[in-house]
């Protein structure tokens, strides 16, 4: 009877066993038994392995929701971890009917909890990241957030070791993507660094129409970088505008972080604009805009450009309204003045502890020659006032360019004492040692302005010029000018001097103690001058010469650059008639450091004798031989810079 009634109606039977089996198989369906179908497709797409190790299940519905367990996905077979990517658990939706129909995938919701993602540059440079056949549609992502997640980025070549802990924090909007915060450290070039802050979610990345907003703060030692602006196009680092800070103990440390030699300097901050230009696949342009800051004592502006390729090329123009000249110290291989309240770092300061112990001024630090090597540069820095107490000077403009591990300065000019030096410097680095060529000339500098602080020669008035041509090899500056050969010639016209400066200079006593106690005299002065004949850094006087009216003062000697001492002898000539002229050589010794002034006492000693030997037959007698009979020869000063 059932079977006649099956016969009778086959489409309702039919219907019937399909219902049934549709039940038995919703109620004994796992969604595991698709996880081998699933690997096999992704594996197929992106020759990487990929395995869920935990539950696969499925929520159908318009809006479906996925949710594997364990997710492994492989790495690039030259990897020595065979991992790229893990999760605990791995949750999506997606809407259904676009998938099927237009295969088109919208993801409005991905959760990942303790994902691990590492990333990785080979052998050849090609990231891991790098898989499968490009092209297909993208899935579309909505949102995403991240549990406790991992993040590692290794370039052994560049030896550079990220480590950074990532989890997504509250949207600060409703509707909002949720922004990610980064915690972490690493190496990057091999310098350890920490990084901290906060960005936008990974997701607006593959938005390059809109801005993808950073907050990153960052150290490295003592340098810190503190980043926060917009990235356009992220994903190949361009296009970006961010506001950049930066500050640490010494710009030196700056070489091992981003490859730019600099001297070494006290502490610095500054703040600028940092932008990219990309200038060809393997060439950009790093530009720092707009910063102000301070190094040292000085404050700084201007701009800085790093253009990276086959050799990094440096070009910056910097300004100062105030410049503290021992900031330039580390230029020459010295360090700033650690006293008081200057600004300095432990690095300089044991440097300027050492060079004070030292009986030597020179410095003779030397220069790192692979840092000259390394790159090329074009840098001008100008200064408004240069702060200077034991110098007179004005400004500074100097012009620095590096080619080749060939530095010049061109020029080098300082305003000094109401005048000039201006120099051209140029010191081949690509030769060991360096070879050093510097053309210096004075012009115009105002006698009383040369001691600023000397009551007896501020009111002097004269203008002193002259030339130095000097060349040397070394690889510090205490080595260049201790093998140096060449000329300096420096003299002065006509101006005005103390006289009782003139009168002491000449160990005239009475005539001293009479300006001493009444009023100084002004005595012109006819010229000046002193011509040296540089040769393996010893200075030999070929003429010194300072003429007044009142007395004339000739000498010889010679001056070694390379052991810092003094040998000169200077022979006072008063012109005027007086008692206790004794018209003794002033013999001038001692070092750089520490220079002797003192009269020849043999010749003091020899007519202080004569004087007692007269004075005991008659007193009057004795004082003949103190007795200047003058009024001396005139003296006709020669050179150009006696004209």
């Amino acid at each position: 009877m059932q079977l006649d009634a099956l016969r009778r109606h086959p489409v309702r039977t039919a219907f019937g066993l399909f219902l049934l089996g549709l039940l038995i198989v919703i109620l004994l369906w796992d969604w595991n038994w698709l996880r081998g179908p699933v690997e096999r497709i992704v594996q197929a797409r992106t020759d990487r392995e990929f395995d869920i190790g935990g539950d696969l299940d499925v929520g159908l519905g318009r809006v479906t929701s996925v949710r594997m367990d364990a997710v492994r996905f492989g790495n690039a077979p030259w990897s020595t971890q065979g991992d790229m990517a893990t999760s605990d658990r791995v949750e999506f939706k997606f809407e259904l009917f676009p998938a099927l129909f237009r295969r088109d995938f919208r993801i409005p919701d991905l959760r990942l909890n303790r994902p691990r993602l590492r990333l990785e540059l080979g052998p050849d440079g090609k990231g891991n990241w790098v898989f499968g056949e490009p092209g297909g549609r993208q899935p579309q992502f909505r949102s995403l957030w991240v549990d406790d997640g991992r993040l590692q980025y290794l370039d052994a070549k560049g030896k550079t070791d990220i480590d950074i802990a990532v989890a997504s924090r509250p949207a600060g909007k409703a509707g909002g993507r949720p922004p990610i915060g980064v915690e972490g450290s690493g190496r990057w070039k091999g310098n350890p660094f920490t990084l901290e802050g906060t960005a936008e979610s990974p997701l607006e990345l593959r938005d390059r129409e809109q801005p993808y907003r950073i907050d990153l703060r960052a150290a490295a030692g003592a340098t810190r970088a503190h980043a926060r602006g917009n990235l356009l196009d992220p994903l190949r680092f361009r296009d970006f505008d961010l506001k950049l800070a930066l500050s640490g103990q010494n710009m030196e440390d700056l070489y091992r972080l981003i490859g730019v030699a600099l001297p070494p300097t006290p502490p610095y901050s500054l703040d600028g604009t940092l932008t990219r230009a990309i200038n060809s696949p393997s060439s950009s342009t790093w530009k720092y805009d707009g910063f102000s800051g301070t190094v040292g004592d000085s404050d700084i502006a201007g701009y800085a450009h790093v253009t990276t390729g086959k050799r990094v090329f440096f070009k910056g123009d910097f300004r100062s309204q105030r410049l503290d000249f021992d900031d330039l110290a580390g230029f020459v291989g010295a360090a700033p003045q650690a006293g008081g309240q200057e600004n300095t770092n432990a690095e300089l300061q044991a440097l300027a502890a050492k060079q004070a112990a030292s009986p030597r001024i020179l410095p003779d630090t030397p220069y790192e020659l692979d840092k000259l090597r390394a790159m090329d540069a074009d840098v001008r820095l100008r200064a408004t006032r240069l702060n200077a107490p034991s110098l007179p000077l004005d400004d500074m403009d100097a012009h620095l360019y590096l080619k080749d591990g060939v530095l010049r300065l061109e020029p080098l000019n300082f305003g000094v004492a109401g005048g000039d030096i201006r120099s051209t410097i140029r010191m081949n680095a690509s030769e060991s040692p360096i070879r050093t060529d510097a053309d210096i000339k004075l012009r115009g500098l105002n006698l009383g302005k040369l001691i600023p602080d000397a009551k007896l020669t501020q009111d002097a008035i004269g203008k002193i010029g002259g030339d130095l041509n000097i060349n040397g090899t070394g690889n510090s500056i205490a080595k260049m000018l201790g093998s140096a050969n060449g000329d300096i010639a420096v003299g002065m016209g006509r101006g005005q001097i103390s006289n009782l400066l003139m009168e002491l200079a000449g160990l005239d006593i009475a005539e001293a103690l009479k300006f001493m106690v009444t009023k100084d005299r002004k005595v012109p002065i006819r010229c000046a001058f002193g011509d040296f004949a540089v040769r393996d850094g010893i200075m030999d006087a070929r003429a010194i010469a300072f003429d007044t009216t009142d007395t004339i003062i000739v000498g010889n000697g010679r001056i070694s650059l390379r052991d810092e001492t003094l040998d000169l002898r200077l022979r006072p000539r008063p012109k005027d008639r007086s008692l206790f002229a004794f018209r003794s050589p002033l013999l001038v010794g001692g070092t750089f450091k520490d220079p002797s002034f003192r009269p020849d006492m043999a010749r003091v000693g020899l007519r202080g004798a004569i004087a007692l030997t007269l004075g005991s037959i008659a007193p009057p007698a004795a004082l003949l031989a103190t007795l200047e009979l003058g009024p001396g020869e005139d003296s006709t000063c020669g050179g150009r810079y006696a004209k």
